[in-house]
């Protein structure tokens, strides 16, 4: 069974995020982008939770189901302490197998932190008192470091991280047998530690709204949708199960190089180090992102990576959201109507965006795809896309290879509309 999976997202009870981010919207935009099956997100929170032990349907299976989509529940907490005289900051996954085991979780964590307060709640315990108190009332729920590079509230983030799983994780290290990579990095960024060869890569798209949903997920193989089959093929990295990730170009990632927002400036690894860490606008210190954190820490160059011979590694696609390939088409912001409009009649005509993106043949895509939203879609395959890197909590920018001349011409000397045309 085929199953597309992102399995980090925020409810409406998470600060920051969207109010579509109920139930009724999430099963609605998750069957627009090919979603199988989508972590609830939020289940420390009551009133969400609530929501979950009233709406979902469960399977039997570990998995539950609303509106035809199947769902995970899913957490994220936020464990703040201070460890070696330094204030640590990490985002932890929780992925657990029943309402039950929630029920069980959230009386524990409510004694260490208002967990009505956000739904990602923040726990003034470390990442091993957090690992403890999960495990020792629901032994099935998997932990795992969220957005694993991210400089502020990440495991190994350069502002509040560590240099590895173990000075973390310490005496429950062997329970962490996954770790997410986040939008700023990617799997051969994490190819670069020996260190993580034992550990799987997952990716999610930490939504906090839906049309985000899927820019990044997972796809596996599975003898039949189940908790356990899920956590397996992840745990094990066996290939004819888990198939691959669905990845950001990661300098698309609003942390992939160093710099200041403020001031508008953004850094390669290297400039940085030259300059000692400091932003040769404002003399403060840079914020320092995902590569130069990885550069840090690496034991293989890229050119060793790029050889292969790693072990049991899961590959991976990159891609750009179809509305984003749509707006570059257009030549409009992704926000424009025309951009919707369009999106809206390619789904309806093949069913749902990762499908376009990913399995249709470039034969089957002049059914219905405009010329220039081809060339865009098959451009993103290849990967020939020009990146200008975000850092310091400012998104990257991704520019497609430009169609040939001929579709540029076309569109202007065709007198029908362009809503005609399309």
């Amino acid at each position: 069974m085929r199953l597309i999976a992102d399995l980090h997202i925020h409810s409406r009870f998470s600060r920051a995020t969207s109010p579509q981010m109920d139930l009724p919207q999430l099963a609605i935009w998750a069957r627009r982008k090919g979603i199988n099956l989508l972590g609830t997100g939020d289940f420390t929170h009551p009133l969400w939770y609530k929501t979950l032990r009233q709406s979902l349907i469960p399977q039997g299976n570990g998995l539950y189901c609303y509106d035809q989509v199947l769902f995970m529940l899913t957490a994220e907490i936020s464990c703040i302490w201070s460890q070696q005289s330094r204030l640590r900051k990490i985002h932890l996954l929780l992925f657990s197998p029943s309402l039950q085991d929630v029920e069980r979780i959230n009386c524990e964590l409510v004694k260490v932190g208002n967990l009505a307060a956000d739904g990602r709640p923040i726990l003034s315990i470390s990442a091993i008192k957090a690992v403890e108190i999960i495990l020792s009332v629901s032994p099935q729920t998997v932990v795992i470091p969220a957005h694993a590079w991210t400089p502020w509230f990440s495991v190994f983030g350069a502002k509040s991280g560590f240099d590895s799983l173990a000075e973390c994780f310490g005496s429950v290290t062997n329970h962490i047998f996954a770790i997410e990579t986040g939008l700023s990095s990617d799997p051969p960024m994490n190819w670069r530690l020996s260190s993580l060869d034992r550990i799987s890569l997952i990716s999610n798209s930490d939504a906090h709204s839906p049309a985000n949903l899927g820019r990044e997920a997972n796809l596996f193989d599975l003898p039949e949708a189940s908790f356990g089959n899920i956590i397996t093929a992840i745990k094990e990295k066996d290939q004819t199960q888990f198939i691959y990730t669905i990845e950001f170009f990661p300098a698309q990632g609003k942390y992939h190089y160093d710099g200041h927002r403020n001031c508008g400036r953004r850094f390669a690894p290297q400039e940085t180090i030259m300059m000692g860490n400091i932003c040769p606008v404002c003399g403060k210190e840079l914020t320092i992102g995902v590569m130069h954190r990885v550069e840090a820490l690496a034991d293989r160059t890229e050119a060793e990576v790029a050889k292969g011979g790693i072990p049991f590694i899961i590959p991976y696609r990159s891609l750009i959201p179809l509305q984003e390939i749509i707006a570059q088409a257009l030549k409009v912001e992704v926000t424009a109507k025309q951009v919707e409009k369009e999106y809206l009649r390619l789904i309806e005509y093949y069913g749902n965006e990762l499908r376009i993106l990913l399995d249709l043949a470039a034969e089957e895509l002049t059914a219905a795809v405009p010329l220039a939203i081809q060339h865009g879609i098959l451009q993103v395959r290849c990967g020939n896309v020009k990146l200008l890197p975000g850092y310091d909590g400012v998104y990257g920018t991704v520019q497609i290879t430009p169609a040939e001349t001929r579709y540029r011409q076309r569109a202007l000397i065709d007198d029908r509309s362009l809503e005609e045309i399309l």
